[in-house]
């Protein structure tokens, strides 16, 4: 009997590769062979997770957070020329800041610079993951910081975004949850709009043109980046559907589950993808009464590793 396990990390307490390797071992325990297989969801950890199947070494440099505070960031760059930029972390909501974290003057030039010095450093093809940023400049930091390091050359940048937001609603959907009031979210959109105007191309006809404030937007319109699934690109990295052909069930986890898990991002894909095998739900906590989410096969509610192990260990009895 073999399960997949593919948690995303409990954002602020377990890594995806911790949360898999716990309930792994309670699956193990119980008799069932465990393909351990941590996921993301575009950002926070979403370079740890792609390391290994696209062979990435780690390259650190400089760069800024979004309020031009100097910090030093990693991306992963493989012998072949493919690198992976993670907004998260230059650009992301979590990157520690003494000042003022002022949305209006968030910008994404950190993100800039890593890509920059990806090509630099002779990449081809740079994926940018944009999920969980702190910005909504329009990529226009990005922009500024790329063209003052002399460009990206003949580098293809590939932009991994599950949502669908268009560029100049960006700061409406998403502003609220990096810190913008009502009058942040009116100036921000007011200068979307007023940089849409201003790009090369206009990007708002683009679905996801509006991920990470935009950011998607700006490397659409000035350097022809392509806007692809996240959470596809992701799976179709980790050999997914090869392991769930091998498989009879698949377990999933997340800090929190609710109404919509499976309807968007990671979980979904997953559930899409999981060719008729039971999935279940190992997750921090619920909301709306999603412990009887029809998507699943059970929910179980586990929080410490000890509940994760604990987790694997039940799911594993029902396969014995």
């Amino acid at each position: 009997m073999t399960v997949v396990v593919a948690p995303d990390s409990f954002k602020g307490t377990h890594s995806a590769s911790d949360v898999a390797a716990a309930i792994a071992r309670g699956l193990e325990a119980g008799g069932v062979t465990a393909v351990r297989m941590p996921v993301a969801d575009g950002g926070e950890g979403t370079l740890d997770v792609l390391r290994e199947p696209l062979r990435l070494g780690l390259i650190e440099g400089d760069a800024v957070n979004p309020w031009h505070a100097p910090l030093r960031a990693t991306f992963g760059l493989s012998a072949d020329g493919l690198a992976v930029v993670e907004v998260a972390r230059t650009c992301g909501l979590t990157i520690p800041h003494l000042g003022i974290r002022d949305p209006r003057a968030a910008d994404t030039a950190g993100v800039g610079l890593q890509i920059a010095d990806a090509a630099r450093h002779g990449a081809r093809e740079i994926v940018v993951a944009v999920g969980g940023s702190a910005t909504t400049d329009g990529g226009i930091g990005a922009i500024a910081a790329i063209e003052a390091a002399g460009g990206i050359g003949d580098a293809q940048l590939t932009v991994l975004s599950d949502v669908r937001t268009r560029y100049t609603d960006a700061a409406v959907v998403f502003g609220p949850q990096k810190g913008a009031d009502p009058g942040d979210v009116e100036f921000l959109t007011r200068r979307l709009r007023d940089t849409r105007s201003r790009l090369p191309r206009d990007p708002e006809p683009v679905i996801g043109s509006g991920a990470a404030g935009g950011l998607a937007g700006g490397l659409w319109a000035r350097f022809g980046a392509r806007i692809v699934s996240g959470a596809g690109y992701l799976l179709d990295a980790l050999s997914f559907g090869d392991a769930v052909a091998a498989a009879q069930a698949v377990v999933v986890g997340e800090g929190r589950l609710d109404a919509q898990t499976g309807q968007g991002k990671i979980v979904s894909e997953i559930l899409g993808r999981s060719a008729g095998r039971p999935v279940h739900a190992v997750v921090g906590s619920v909301a709306d009464g999603a412990e009887h989410h029809p998507a699943f096969a059970d929910v179980r509610i586990a929080s410490s590793l000890a509940d994760l192990e604990a987790a694997g260990r039940s799911i594993a009895a029902l396969y014995r």
